[in-house]
């Protein structure tokens, strides 16, 4: 995730978050409380194609939602206790990621960064449980991993640099 925050003199504040999906989001502050929430278009950042605006408040119950103050899925839970400090984590190999077209042998992943494949869901849906090192990954395909946190940051540089 990427973000970058803009003062608006007169105005208030923006925040600019590019989400590891390709999602951006801009949320401006207003200092009368507002909060106006945009989503731009994946292929034209330039361009919103929703918008909401919320009031001080409802912009407070929003974010305990997303928060997880207000609901903590069961089975997240039942993760975070199961695993301790592994993490499991979703990437999905946009076209930035210079992984593509290499087997997972050829980025020797496990070996590097001491996390491991667990799973590689295709564009297609086609799902490769625990695969093998042949296995070549292809662009829109979502890597699950499996490691600490210094593996997951690990195997996310080898994803985008290819190497």
């Amino acid at each position: 995730m990427n973000l970058k925050e803009t003062d608006l003199p007169g105005i208030g504040k923006q925040f600019v978050v590019q989400a590891r999906s390709g999602d951006k989001l801009s949320i401006v502050i207003h200092n009368d409380g507002r909060r106006e929430l945009s989503h731009f278009d994946e292929d034209d950042p330039d361009n919103s194609v929703s918008m909401v605006t919320l009031n001080d408040d409802e912009a407070r119950y929003v974010s305990a939602i997303i928060s997880g103050a207000a609901y903590k899925p069961t089975a997240m839970e039942n993760i975070e206790v199961a695993l301790g400090d592994l993490i499991i984590e979703w990437y999905k190999l946009d076209s930035n990621y210079k992984a593509i077209g290499k087997t997972i042998g050829e980025l020797k992943i496990r070996q590097r960064s001491g996390a491991t494949i667990i799973a590689v869901i295709e564009k297609n849906h086609k799902k490769h449980i625990n695969p093998g090192p042949d296995l070549m990954l292809t662009s829109e395909a979502t890597v699950v991993v499996l490691g600490e946190r210094l593996h997951q940051q690990q195997i996310r540089q080898i994803l985008l640099s290819g190497k």
